[in-house]
């Protein structure tokens, strides 16, 4: 007697559909303004009106809280965003994700971390890290390359 159950085979893992340039820089510009409007606010009320111009007297940070608030907020704020939700507010916001390239899994926090520091070598020279992403196969910027991590956009 054959089993009633109707059990399915297992569907084939899906190849995930990585993230292009043009998405990644509408998420860069969302979490930029994200940013703005949380600094500027802060540091007009912290520094005054005269923030900027005392920022550029001093070579560009007014001072303890101006570095607090531009560098270091936005440092652990991002790289939290990434480990608690797989991506930053401008990530979510076009569906999109972070993972380790290998697996597909989350990231590591190590992996996060030195995706983070690696954007600097994506920086150099004049962006070409960043604009790597719309010529590789993959969509990965070199940050993405030293870290070992893809952006994908989310199993819907």
């Amino acid at each position: 007697m054959a089993n009633s159950s109707s059990s399915s085979p297992e569907a084939p893992p899906r190849r995930p559909e990585y993230v292009g340039f043009w998405k990644r820089l509408l998420a860069v510009v969302i979490d930029t303004l994200i940013l703005t409007v949380i600094a500027v606010p802060l540091l007009l009320a912290i520094y005054g009106r005269d923030y900027f111009q005392i920022a550029q007297e001093r070579g560009g940070l007014a001072g303890f809280w101006d570095f607090m608030i531009q560098i270091v907020l936005p440092t652990v704020a991002t790289i939290l965003f990434w480990r608690y939700r797989g991506a930053s507010p401008g990530k979510m916001a076009i569906s999109a994700k972070i993972v380790d390239a290998a697996t597909g899994q989350p990231a590591s926090t190590a992996k996060l971390v030195g995706r983070f520091f690696a954007y600097t070598l994506s920086l150099l020279p004049l962006g070409a890290g960043f604009l790597w992403i719309a010529l590789d196969a993959r969509k990965q910027g070199f940050h993405d390359k030293l870290a070992g991590t893809v952006v994908v956009y989310e199993d819907d």
